[in-house]
C-alpha cells in the first residue's frame, strides 16, 4: 500500500496542461499529432522510457484556437481565443507553406517564410508570461540555409533563434537542420535537432520488401560534402559502403542566390549493379539531385532512392515526372514536415514519410519533463526494423 502511494507520488506529472498550437499552414500535421496525443495513455514499446499523455484537464483535444488576422494593408496581429494560463504550450509551424495567402491592397499575396515567422512571434507575444512554458517546433528551420557568414551578409537563422529565446521560448525543436552548429547562437538554450532516419527506412522497407541491404547489393551515396555525416550514419547502421560526390562550382557567378554547379565529381567504389540510397536534407529545385542520378546511371547503378527530409520542389514536379518516366530514378522519399503539393502524393515514384507520431512522442515526453534522448537515438529501433525485414525475407525463401 505504502509502496503504491510512493510510486504514485513520484510518478511523472505534466509540466502543465498540454496545449498544441498548429499555426496556419500546419493544420493537417497538427491534427495528426493531436490525434495521437488524445488517444494515448502510454506507448507499450516505450513504457519504460516515457509516460505519455496525462491531459491535466478534461479536454478531448489539445489544440488551442489561435488566429493571425490581417488588415487590408497587410499588417497582422496574433489572437489566442481561449485561456492558456499555466499551459505547457507547443507552437507547431511550417514556414515553407506557400499555398496560404492573405489579402493586401486587394491582392492575394502568398505567405512567405518571413510572414510565418512574424506570426509565430505574435502568438508567443500573446501567450507571454501567462503560459507556464513556451516551446516551438519548427521542422524546417527558418533561414536555416543562411547559417554562416562568408562575406558581408546577415546571419538570419542565428538572429531568429536569439529572438525566440529572448521571447521566453524554453525548447526549440527542429528536424535535420542544414547546419546544426547554428545552435551556437543560443548556447544556453535547449535546441534539439531531430533526424528522421528510422521513419525514412521504415517507409522504404514497407514499399520495397524485396530490398537487399548488404554491401554486395546496396550503397549509400552522399550528394555533397555537407550531407556526408547524414549518409555516413545511414551507411553505418545499414552496414553498407559509402561513396560521395562533391560539387565543383563557378564562384564568379551567382544564380538564384547561389554559385552554379559546374560538375559533380565522384569518390568511392563502383556502384555498378547496386541499389543506391541518396540522403539529403532539402530538395529545392532538385536539379543537383537529378544531375547525380545521371552520373550514377552512367556508372550503371541499378535503382536509385532519393531520401530527403524536406521536398520543396520549388520549380514544380514536372521535371521529376519526366525523369522517372525515362528511368533516371525509382523513388523519392520525403517527410510531411513541410507542405507537399497535392499532385505529388499521387505520383507513383513518391513515398510520403509520416512524422506525426514521432512529433507526438516528443511533445508528450517533454510535457512530462522526461529525457528525450531515447527518442533522438533511433539505433535500436533501426536494428529491430532490419532484423524483422531480414527475417521476413528468409521466411519467403
Amino acid at each position: 500500500m505504502q509502496q503504491g502511494l510512493m510510486a504514485e507520488m513520484f510518478k511523472p506529472r505534466p509540466v502543465g496542461p498540454l496545449g498544441l498550437v498548429a499555426m496556419e499552414g500546419c493544420e493537417t500535421l497538427g491534427n495528426k499529432v493531436n490525434d495521437y496525443l488524445v488517444k494515448w495513455e502510454y506507448e507499450p514499446e516505450n513504457a519504460d522510457q516515457v509516460l505519455l499523455t496525462y491531459p491535466g484537464n478534461e479536454r478531448n483535444s489539445f489544440l488551442v484556437n489561435v488566429d493571425c488576422p490581417r488588415f487590408s494593408s497587410g499588417e497582422g496581429k496574433g489572437v489566442i481565443r481561449e485561456s492558456v494560463r499555466g499551459y505547457d504550450l507547443y507552437v507547431l509551424c511550417d514556414v515553407t507553406n506557400y499555398s496560404k495567402t492573405y489579402s493586401m491592397y486587394g491582392m492575394q499575396v502568398p505567405m512567405s517564410p518571413d510572414n510565418y515567422f512574424q506570426d509565430i512571434k505574435r502568438i508567443l507575444a500573446v501567450a507571454g508570461n501567462n503560459a507556464k512554458r513556451l516551446n516551438v517546433i519548427m521542422p524546417y528551420l527558418y533561414e536555416g540555409r543562411q547559417h554562416r557568414r562568408s562575406t558581408r551578409e546577415s546571419l538570419d537563422c542565428a538572429l531568429m533563434l536569439q529572438e525566440l529565446v529572448h521571447m521566453g521560448v524554453a525548447n526549440i525543436i527542429t528536424f535535420d537542420a542544414h547546419d546544426p552548429r547554428v545552435q551556437n547562437a543560443i548556447p544556453t538554450a535547449s535546441f534539439e535537432n531531430v533526424q528522421p532516419c528510422y521513419q525514412m527506412l521504415k517507409a522504404l522497407l514497407r514499399k520495397l520488401p524485396d530490398l537487399k541491404i548488404d554491401p554486395q547489393n546496396m550503397m549509400c551515396i552522399s550528394p555533397d560534402e555537407g550531407a556526408a555525416n547524414r549518409n555516413i550514419y545511414y551507411a553505418t547502421v545499414l552496414g553498407l559502403n559509402m561513396g560521395m560526390f562533391y560539387k565543383r562550382r563557378d564562384y564568379t557567378v551567382i544564380v538564384n542566390g547561389r554559385n552554379p554547379i559546374v560538375a559533380h565529381e565522384y569518390m568511392g567504389e563502383s556502384v555498378e549493379g547496386k541499389d543506391v540510397l541518396i540522403a539529403d536534407d532539402i530538395l529545392a529545385t532538385g536539379d543537383s539531385m537529378l544531375d547525380l542520378a545521371h552520373e550514377l546511371k552512367r556508372r550503371k547503378c541499378r535503382r536509385i532512392f532519393m531520401a530527403t527530409t524536406f521536398a520543396l520542389f520549388t520549380n514544380g514536379i514536372e521535371v521529376f515526372r519526366k525523369a522517372h518516366e525515362e528511368g533516371l530514378f525509382d523513388y523519392v522519399l520525403a517527410t510531411n514536415l513541410t507542405y507537399l503539393r497535392p499532385e505529388l502524393k499521387s505520383e507513383p515514384w513518391f513515398i510520403e514519410v509520416d512524422m506525426s507520431k514521432y512529433i507526438a512522442l516528443i511533445v508528450a515526453t517533454l510535457n512530462h519533463d522526461r529525457s528525450i534522448s531515447p527518442l533522438l537515438n533511433p539505433l535500436q529501433r533501426i536494428q529491430k526494423l532490419l532484423a524483422k525485414h531480414r527475417a521476413a525475407q528468409l521466411a519467403q525463401k
